[in-house]
């Protein structure tokens, strides 16, 4: 009989190691970060966060709703119930009382986003311009290469500074890049992304990869050695030099740049979707939608 409880009590703990190796790191800190919030209310309230209910959760969102985005609450709602899984607690998060106060919100409050800007193929090479200038050649050689690779690759910034050097092999045609896990593929499938050659040697990802390999002597781990926040820090700080807004710029504006630019010269959404990894149009259709903001505009018809 000892031996089937202390069986179970083994299960127990490497269900919940299962349950929170589902997640990775960086979700699963997001997570503990928005459940932090929901758990401060509580405390000022008097509510139990752990575990809680559908009433004290809804009252939460209400609450909330006052000052954040909507897209804030789903995120919120989403991390509230994964914690509690996490610690062996149901939470119905389909509740109608929580699924009703959610759909008045967004009646109310509404579901638009404004996103950071695409860098796109003039903004690009306006960036490029100001790397070059930069005085400190490792520098500029190393962010070059990572602003032309995270762009070309539709790369999302955590799988860019992810990229180890046995992760990439040069060919002919250009360069195979293999991404061993990402957002989307949290069980670590993988992808390989295959990055052509451009025209112009100046603009040329591939190029720029090859230079930064041989300047920065990597021969084993990381090709950016940098977290993923520097990634936006350094598009912000070249974006500034070249005389463009850097608030407008995120760590995401490679990404959807490499999305809306291919969109605009004519790409399929199965090709787009073929380098991102979306694995849902959602996303790619939005993008395609602004890249045609003007191409298939109603008053182009009008000759006045």
């Amino acid at each position: 009989m000892n031996d089937l409880v202390t069986d179970v009590k083994s299960l127990e703990l490497e269900t919940l190691k299962n349950l929170k190796s589902s997640k990775a790191n960086n979700t699963l800190r997001a997570y503990k970060a928005d459940f932090r919030d929901f758990a401060l209310f509580c405390q000022q309230n008097g509510f139990s966060s752990m575990p809680s209910e559908p009433k004290i959760v809804t009252l939460y969102l209400t609450h909330l709703s006052k000052s954040a985005k909507f897209s804030t609450l789903k995120r919120r709602l989403a991390s509230i119930s994964v914690i509690h899984k996490l610690n062996g607690h149901y939470l119905d998060t389909k509740h109608p009382i929580i699924t009703e106060n959610i759909l008045g919100i967004k009646r109310v409050k509404g579901t638009y986003q404004k996103a950071k800007k695409p860098i796109l193929i003039n903004d690009l090479k306006i960036i490029i311009k100001a790397i070059d200038e930069d005085k400190n050649k490792n520098n500029r050689v190393k962010n070059k290469a990572l602003l032309l690779i995270g762009f070309a690759g539709g790369f999302r910034r955590s799988e860019l500074v992810a990229i180890d050097i046995d992760d990439v092999e040069f060919v002919p045609e250009g360069v195979k890049i293999f991404v061993k896990k990402s957002k989307t593929d949290q069980s670590g499938e993988g992808m390989t992304k295959g990055i052509p050659y451009f025209s112009s040697a100046s603009y040329c990802p591939v190029v720029s990869l090859k230079n930064w390999i041989e300047e920065g002597k990597i021969i084993t781990g990381k090709i950016f050695d940098m977290s993923d926040k520097n990634v936006a820090l350094i598009i912000k700080k070249y974006a500034e030099i070249a005389g463009l807004d850097k608030k407008k710029y995120s760590g995401h504006s490679l990404r959807s740049g490499f999305a809306t630019s291919t969109a605009e010269l004519g790409a399929e959404e199965r090709s787009i979707m073929a380098m991102t990894g979306h694995k849902t149009t959602q996303m790619v259709r939005r993008y395609i939608k602004e890249a045609n903001l003007f191409k298939n505009n109603a008053l182009n018809k009008i000759k006045i």
